[in-house]
């Protein structure tokens, strides 16, 4: 009887050990619930293999195996300088080099500096690329024997085949003044891109753009010692970054383009057409020396220009024209592609985002027009057979793959719903696709371009089999009409225990900005991420989890999209307000307990939601929010909303100017060194909530970022807003 009883005990213990549980905030921010990726991946010349940084090595796989062909660069088995891993790498056009970097520091979002180094694949032979200070941007020469990069905001040329001979491109660089090849910090923030430079295609001449901000308005962070990691040089007084940050309405840098005559050593202004304060967005290399395409906006962005220019005459021809009534989207010029007789181009001049296949003579030659379906990112264009590849969204919740003919005739490539995103071949003939959906992490397979499915590098089994011991809540897609008769879709999560009989408080989460989505059925939905983790998090607190994307937000055509142009902010916040009504009306909600959070435009948006008029929120956090488009930057900002001279209604409609209709708790955390939303929308909304006589909470990030983050940051952030949302509605 002892040894029956002694058995049960062990057992009733191992069971308990094993005990389905709720997620932690631990469980959220330590990285135990990140799943696996598989789409950073750089493809070989041969089309046959593509390679990814793993564990400090560059490895080439194969696409029809998905194993592993050959390591491309070992620090341990090296010929020359030493380092002890790889960090970041760019292979060079014939693959047979590649750039290494080591020691990144980020500056922001996209861009860094780094100690790059050469290494030869066959001599396995790895040299410095420069002995003078870290780079940023290096770009190879299609020939593989030159190398050109920035430094302290001037342009400098390595050759390879005179033992590196380093020589300097431009000299009138300068912090805060003159910055060449390399975008401000506004033109890499909101036209994506770190890389305002590139060789053409013989090799004899560097093109940029050069960016002179002397006349930019300069922005102070005030910086302070902190912690982890702790700057000593402010322990006393505290320091300043100071950067140049057009805000709307403000001057921008005067833009330019050049080009240097490697041979004959000489710099050249080239004539791009541009207004005096209009944007060069891109510039893209051909495969013909004489031709150079940049890409200009004007200030409104309402105007695209495609030019050809040449780097020796200087002149340039005008291949493609866009406009549009309200603005260009941004994957206008950022899914743009290149190839060697065309141009491959983005566009919703007919109301939705399809794409519109150009000679490399501006000649339209066909189109590619799914009908009532947002094209959502451009893949490739294989010439010979005249495949067009590309992303679609066939409702706004799911992403598929597919191709598109010479005929027109298109086929759908990828076999689940759900979002598939592809990362192909150099030769179009194999890709990548990366699949999940609400409920299942990602799962990479390599397939045929006919879409016939060859091999699984990546399925989460380890993490799927993971959460298995969580409760985790499922993630219900739902839709509803406004009392405005305007079609909304969200999705909402319960609490594991859920039962129908009970009213339970809400807290809907939401980002809101133009083109965004919340509400799309992959692995990434929810609020941090990850699987909507931190949203696991508080449904196991008790709160139903909703998100719904309103107006203004993507996939829905350019008329749903575009409707919130000149007035940010208003529409919006009404569909917010709308959601908690409905929501109000639904038997297992706790009317009365109804909170809102966002992030960045998403605070933004709670905090028009909050003072929209009707008292709906009980209470809500605003992260890191622009509180008036005034703050905020040009490029972004103009771009939905004009200058302030132009639209000073839209402007004036902000959370500052809403303060005294503010109604719910409210929670502001921001960033001390947010160089993007900068801690001015936090501090100017904070005294009008003063003079409005609201009480509030906020905190502060010292030294953290936009995003913040960095060892036990998150955490508190996300405790602290778990924390009052639970007080609140209580």
């Amino acid at each position: 009887m002892r040894k029956i009883t002694l058995s049960l005990i062990i057992m009733l213990f191992s069971l308990a050990s094993y005990a389905i549980h709720d997620v932690t905030l631990d469980d959220v921010v330590n990285g135990s619930l990140k799943a696996q990726r598989h789409m950073s991946v750089t493809p070989l010349p041969d089309g046959e293999t593509y390679a990814c940084l793993s564990d400090g090595k560059v490895v080439a796989y194969s696409y029809k195996t998905g194993k592993k062909t050959a390591i491309l660069f070992d620090a341990a088995t090296t010929a020359g300088e030493k380092i002890e891993k790889a960090e970041g790498f760019i292979l060079s056009p014939d693959g047979r080099q590649i750039l290494i970097a080591t020691k990144p520091q980020a500056i922001y979002r996209r861009s860094f500096s780094a100690e790059w180094y050469i290494y030869n694949i066959d001599s396995k032979v790895l040299s410095r690329l420069s002995d003078y200070g870290p780079q940023q941007s290096p770009v190879w020469s299609n020939d593989g024997t030159q190398v050109a990069f920035v430094r302290d905001n001037n342009i400098f040329l390595v050759k390879l085949l005179y033992d590196n001979a380093e020589s300097q491109v431009t000299k009138d660089g300068k912090r805060n003044a003159v910055i060449n090849g390399i975008p401000d910090w506004v033109n890499e923030e909101e036209f994506a891109l770190a890389t305002s430079l590139c060789f053409t295609a013989d090799g004899s001449q560097i093109c940029w753009i050069k960016y002179d901000e002397s006349d930019v308005k300069t922005y102070d962070l005030q910086m302070y010692r902190g912690m982890e990691p702790a700057r000593e040089e402010n322990a006393t007084y505290p320091g300043t970054y100071s950067y140049k940050y057009p805000k709307a309405g403000e001057r921008n840098a005067k833009v330019t383009a050049w080009s240097f005559d490697i041979k004959a050593k000489k710099s050249t202004q080239l004539d791009v057409p541009l207004d005096s304060d209009g944007y060069i967005c891109r510039l893209f290399p051909t495969r013909d020396a004489q031709k150079v395409l940049f890409v200009t906006l004007n200030r409104h962005q309402n105007q695209m220009c495609i030019y050809a220019t040449n780097p020796r005459s200087t002149v340039s021809k005008l291949l493609i024209k866009e406009q549009a009534k309200k603005y260009i989207p941004e994957d206008a010029y950022a899914d743009m592609k290149v190839t060697e007789n065309n141009i491959l181009l983005l566009s919703d001049r007919d109301g939705y985002r399809h794409l519109y296949l150009y000679s490399m003579t501006g000649t339209l030659l066909r189109s590619v027009c799914p009908e009532k379906t947002d094209i959502t990112a451009v893949y490739g264009y294989d010439e010979a057979k005249g495949e067009i590849f590309y992303q679609a969204a066939p409702t706004p919740q799911t992403r598929h793959i597919f191709a598109a003919d010479k005929k027109g005739i298109i086929r759908r490539l990828s076999a689940k719903e759900g979002t598939n995103e592809a990362a192909f071949s150099s030769r179009l003939t194999y890709y990548l696709n990366t699949w999940s959906d609400r409920n299942t992490p990602y799962v990479c397979t390599s397939h045929t371009a006919l879409g016939k499915q060859l091999a699984t590098l990546v399925d989460n089994s380890e993490l799927r089999e993971k959460l298995q011991d969580f409760r985790m809540p499922e993630k219900e897609l739902f839709s509803f009409t406004t009392s405005e008769g305007v079609s909304l879709n969200g999705y909402m999560m319960k609490p594991a225990d859920f039962s129908p009989q009970k009213r339970y408080p809400v807290v809907m989460h939401q980002y809101s900005g133009p083109a965004s989505q919340q509400v799309l059925d992959s692995w990434r939905m929810g609020s941090c991420g990850e699987g909507a983790s931190y949203d696991a998090y508080l449904c196991a607190q008790g709160f139903i989890v909703v998100a719904v994307d309103g107006r203004g937000t993507g996939c829905r055509g350019a008329e749903f999209e575009k409707c919130t142009y000149m007035n940010l902010g208003a529409l919006e916040a009404r569909d917010q307000v709308e959601t908690a009504l409905w929501l109000a009306k639904q038997q297992y909600v706790d009317k009365d307990h109804i909170a809102i959070w966002g992030w960045s435009y998403g605070g933004f948006c709670t905090l028009m939601a909050m003072s929209e008029g009707r008292p709906v929120f009980c209470a809500g956090v605003a992260v890191a929010p622009p509180t008036s488009w005034r703050y905020y930057d040009t490029v972004y900002t103009e771009r939905f909303m004009r200058t302030p001279k132009e639209n000073p209604d839209g402007y004036n409609d902000n959370p500052c100017s809403r303060a005294q209709k503010l109604h719910g708790k409210l929670l502001i955390c921001h960033g001390t060194a947010d160089d993007n939303v900068h801690p001015q929308n936090t501090f100017e909304y904070s005294e009008a909530l003063v003079q409005a006589d609201k009480d509030f909470r906020e905190l502060f990030y010292t030294n953290r970022n936009h995003s913040i983050y960095g060892t036990n940051t998150r955490k508190h952030l996300l405790r602290n807003i778990t924390q009052h949302f639970i007080d609140a509605c209580r």
